[in-house]
């Protein structure tokens, strides 16, 4: 007999648990299945530190903050940074962006993407949601008003609307025909967690090189609230393929020393570095996130560049935004499945998403760009937008999240 459900999220990361913790109390059946265990490791705050991190923003943090998971982060340990430094490594161009400029007292908070998936996870197990472990989707079918979810161990699902949060590489949207608009970026970013000899300040680093953006990322030993050392951080390289690989290839200490030399050893030496990833980059965009009985979020509906670390903040707004429309037509009688309902989340969502992406796109494509114009172009502008208090207040605000068509668990 098929197992039922009113809505099924494929995927328990953070983008599709947080959606799962949204809709909680809306009495809806609601059933999140995931390949992993969605077990909750011990948390070692001593321990070496996960290499991919993600920077949330004051949005996500709201967001996170009234889904009851910021506690659990905070218990673990996240890095607060309130200074941003950038700066053009082939030129004089500098800029520098403050929490103070709009009476803030952080930019954003550096934390491994594992405590945000554990703290999520902790919430789930404490929620009524229905949670299905080890279940792998094989064949995503409809069947009259239905989808119908085949899994691999042979068991079947029912629901009238399926709601795609497994990733980049999403079998939801593979299985269901979405089409996508993608290209490769033709580089691969390096990240891992590295010390320095000199404290990170609490700032956030990128140096923009000719092979492409390195960013220090500052992390802290301790739990929030607690006095930490500063002299660890995740770094982020993204180069060509072929000096990934020399890179990747290099024993720690000479690694250590080609990353302080293109860093231009803002932090001092670096002193010892964590085991290295290396992440082919992608740009992916769905033509749509909708349709009837489906909506793509999160990465299954768009990936970016990890230039500004943008993309787990705009997995929780797709996430809080279709929360909200849900409820909203819970409450007005409206049947959740319809592809009326689904494109008011797309109408918010997609041309927030779309102009993050061109804006990264438009950063990635100028700190590329070699001609002599160009570099002065990039260099004077950069330096020109610093002496704008206003404009650079803009930027800072809309990063927070203080700006824009804000979900309510965004809402300051």
């Amino acid at each position: 007999m098929d197992m039922r459900a009113d809505l099924i999220i494929v995927g328990a990361g953070m983008v599709g648990s947080a959606l799962a913790l949204a809709l909680q109390d809306s009495g809806l059946d609601i059933l999140l299945l995931d390949g992993g265990p969605l077990s909750v490791k011990p948390f070692d705050r001593a321990g070496a530190f996960e290499s991919r991190v993600s920077a949330l923003s004051a949005a996500s943090q709201r967001v996170l903050e009234r889904l009851g998971v910021w506690p659990g982060i905070a218990a673990r340990r996240s890095s607060p940074y309130a200074e941003m430094q950038v700066w053009d490594g082939s030129g004089t161009g500098h800029i520098h962006f403050s929490a103070a400029s709009v009476h803030a007292e952080v930019l954003g908070h550096i934390v491994e993407n594992r405590v945000i998936q554990d703290a999520l996870l902790e919430r789930l197990h404490d929620s009524d949601l229905g949670l299905l472990p080890n279940a792998r989707l094989e064949q995503l079918r409809r069947s009259g008003d239905d989808w119908l979810l085949s899994l691999t161990d042979g068991r079947q699902l029912r629901t009238p609307l399926v709601i795609a949060a497994d990733g980049g590489n999403s079998a939801v949207r593979r299985l269901a025909g979405c089409e996508t608009r993608e290209w490769d970026y033709l580089h691969h970013a390096i990240v891992a967690s590295v010390r320095c000899s000199k404290p990170h300040q609490r700032t956030a680093w990128q140096r923009f090189t000719d092979d492409g953006p390195l960013a220090f990322l500052p992390l802290a030993v301790a739990a929030q609230g607690e006095p930490g050392e500063q002299d660890w951080c995740s770094i982020v390289w993204s180069t060509t393929p072929v000096e990934a690989e020399r890179l990747m290839a290099l024993d720690d200490a000479d690694f250590c020393q080609a990353l302080g030399k293109a860093f231009e050893w803002r932090l001092g030496e670096v002193l010892e570095a964590d085991p290295r990833l290396c992440i082919p980059l992608r740009q992916r965009h769905a033509k749509r996130y909708i349709e009837p009985g489906l909506a793509l979020i999160g990465d299954a509906a768009h990936t970016i560049h990890p230039l500004a670390g943008q993309g787990v903040n705009l997995g929780f707004l797709d996430a809080a935004v279709l929360a909200e429309v849900l409820q909203h037509a819970l409450e007005r009688g409206e049947g959740l499945a319809d592809e009326r309902v689904l494109s008011r989340y797309e109408r918010r969502r997609m041309p927030h998403n779309l102009a993050m992406m061109a804006a990264m796109e438009g950063f990635e494509r100028l700190f590329q760009a070699d001609p002599l114009p160009l570099r002065w172009l990039r260099n004077t502008g950069l330096n020109w937008v610093d002496g704008l208090p206003e404009a650079k207040a803009l930027f800072v605000r809309q990063a927070l999240g203080l700006s824009g068509d804000l979900p309510e668990l965004a809402r300051a």
